[in-house]
């Protein structure tokens, strides 16, 4: 085959540093702006971004010439130089290290586009640690809870 083909798609999770609950009202759909742009930029197309103030969802297809520890990283420095630049905070933002990273088929995009734009109304019902829990069972990784927090 001449041509290079892929559609891989991805739902990555990402925390701010130590789960604070820094990322305002005011401001957070202007972040995941950043978040999808940034995304867009890397030749990964943004489906949807949304979380609340502790982390941050992404629904992406990756491009097919950067890998999913390249992204993730680039997307998390761009929108943390952002947040830094324009937002003012008392302390320096940052992302916590890590990240969630789950396959998606394409026959489950749209339920997780849905998933990702209900955050309000689920993290009224369960905490950050308990969903990422339940993320992590659902695709049999196994963890050690005393470095997936960290």
């Amino acid at each position: 085959m001449s041509q290079s083909l892929a559609k891989v798609y991805l739902h990555v999770i990402f925390s701010t540093k130590d789960r604070e609950p820094v990322l305002a009202d005011g401001w957070r759909d202007e972040l995941f702006a950043v978040l999808g742009g940034s995304a867009n930029n890397l030749g990964c197309q943004s489906l949807v971004v949304g979380g609340v103030a502790d982390h941050a969802h992404m629904l992406f297809q990756l491009g097919r010439t950067i890998t999913i520890a390249d992204a993730v990283g680039k997307i998390k420095s761009t929108s943390s130089l952002w947040v830094n630049q324009s937002r003012g905070l008392p302390a320096a933002f940052h992302w916590q290290n890590g990240y969630a990273a789950f396959s998606v088929s394409q026959s489950n995009v749209e339920a997780v586009r849905a998933y990702i734009r209900g955050q309000p109304e689920h993290h009224a019902r369960q905490s950050f640690q308990d969903e990422l829990r339940e993320w992590l069972r659902r695709y049999e990784v196994e963890w050690d809870e005393r470095y997936v927090w960290a």
